[in-house]
């Protein structure tokens, strides 16, 4: 048996006026998704589990099966895998945003999704200034990067920034929740400080602004932790081998310590440019090796973030036409099973900008399975479909089930 599970993140969303009450997953042309789940069974995942926030980091460790309260160790501890930097016994890592602050408020997250260029630019000069033998930045993707701190205590409050977009940024600066992590929050709050001092001047942000784009004015901190201990998929639900495609170095260092082949796609953004056709390729030639592929599209939880309604619907038709298509013409006819599953992390509507905990819609096609009676993919349809409404593990143990 061969399985895909094709992840759209943030692709849930909620009724749009301007979309004539529908939802982007309602609202796109998909016959290539509809018809999957009218070939399938549907239902619906709890994927936030109760005490946590619903981030990408906690939703993609539920959804490929894992006890997130015993694993979870902060979404920078994940991408350091993927870039290939280890965290030592000691050492505490931070996903570390790059962002523009106007005003004295968070105006976005990404610092107007700033080039992977630019920002390494900017990490790199950070990091010269700022290394006190302490604190060391590692550049990654577009606004996406590391903080690795010698000591730390990760009990600490530190907000997502694309969750107060808006807000003055003195007003959700990091928290220690213990006495002992009073030194760490300090020492960081000091260090955003500093890169707005070091930023607001520096050539690459002088250039953004004639441009008439957003600086990257700052770095903002969140979600610490240390080296996460996880068992691989493999050990967990026996699969022989696999493979992890995502621009997104969170999905990829999952992957990473789940046992799975990490594969980079060149032009692979993290956005609505991405190289559709390339992941979807990467996907079938994978299939070909591996029992099971993890494909990752970023682009329509951005497009939330921006509450673009119409960018998020064309970013599902481009899933649809770009990447579930190609792929399910290449798979149909293979002797072998082939197991296709369709679902998001989380929701991330348009009109709240963020991500919600939420169930999200999930259809599982089998090559040689039965269907429920659901005839089309969304947030209303599939919770009526013969799965009903999973949680956690339940969704991988449903999958490799057959059933």
């Amino acid at each position: 048996m061969k399985t895909i599970i094709i992840l759209a993140d943030g692709a849930a969303d909620e009724p749009i006026a301007a979309l004539g009450n529908k939802t982007p997953l309602q609202a796109a042309n998909k016959p290539y998704i509809d018809m999957l789940a009218a070939k399938g069974k549907s239902g619906e995942l709890d994927t936030i589990p109760a005490g946590f926030k619903p981030g990408s980091e906690i939703a993609n460790l539920s959804v490929l099966g894992y006890d997130v309260p015993k694993v979870f160790e902060g979404r920078g501890s994940l991408e350091a895998a993927s870039m290939g930097i280890d965290i030592l016994p000691g050492e505490m890592a931070m996903r570390c945003n790059l962002i523009c602050i106007e005003d004295g408020k968070i105006k976005n997250h990404s610092a107007g999704h700033i080039s992977s260029e630019e920002a390494a630019e900017l990490i790199r000069f950070l990091d010269k200034e700022l290394n006190d033998g302490k604190a060391s930045f590692y550049p990654g993707v577009s606004y996406r990067h590391l903080l690795k701190l010698k000591g730390g205590d990760k009990n600490l409050d530190c907000t997502a920034p694309h969750d107060v977009t808006g807000t003055p940024f003195k007003n959700v600066l990091i928290k220690a929740e213990a006495s002992d992590a009073q030194e760490t929050a300090d020492y960081l709050n000091d260090l955003i400080l500093k890169s707005q001092e070091l930023l607001k001047n520096h050539p690459v942000n002088l250039k953004r602004i004639s441009e008439g784009k957003d600086p990257a004015n700052s770095i903002w901190p969140w979600s610490p932790g240390y080296r996460p201990q996880m068992q691989t998929l493999q050990e967990l639900f026996g699969i022989k081998s696999g493979s992890v495609i995502s621009a997104v170095d969170l999905i990829m260092g999952i992957g990473v310590y789940a046992g799975l082949k990490q594969i980079h796609v060149e032009g692979a953004t993290g956005l609505y440019d991405t190289n559709y056709e390339g992941k979807a390729q990467a996907a079938i030639d994978a299939l070909k090796n591996d029992d099971f592929v993890y494909l990752h599209i970023e682009a329509s939880d951005e497009a939330g973030h921006e509450g673009d309604y119409a960018l998020k619907t064309k970013t599902i038709e481009y899933l649809e036409n770009r990447v579930v298509k190609p792929i399910y013409e290449a798979v149909k006819d293979w002797e072998e099973p082939v197991t296709i599953a369709i679902l998001p992390d989380h929701p991330t509507p348009c009109a709240l900008k963020t991500h919600t905990n939420k169930p999200v819609p999930f259809l599982i096609y089998r090559s040689n399975g039965e269907a429920d009676n659901v005839q089309a993919y969304d947030e209303f349809e599939s919770p009526k479909g013969a799965y009903g409404l999973l949680k956690g593990k339940e969704f991988m143990e449903t999958l490799f089930s057959g059933k």
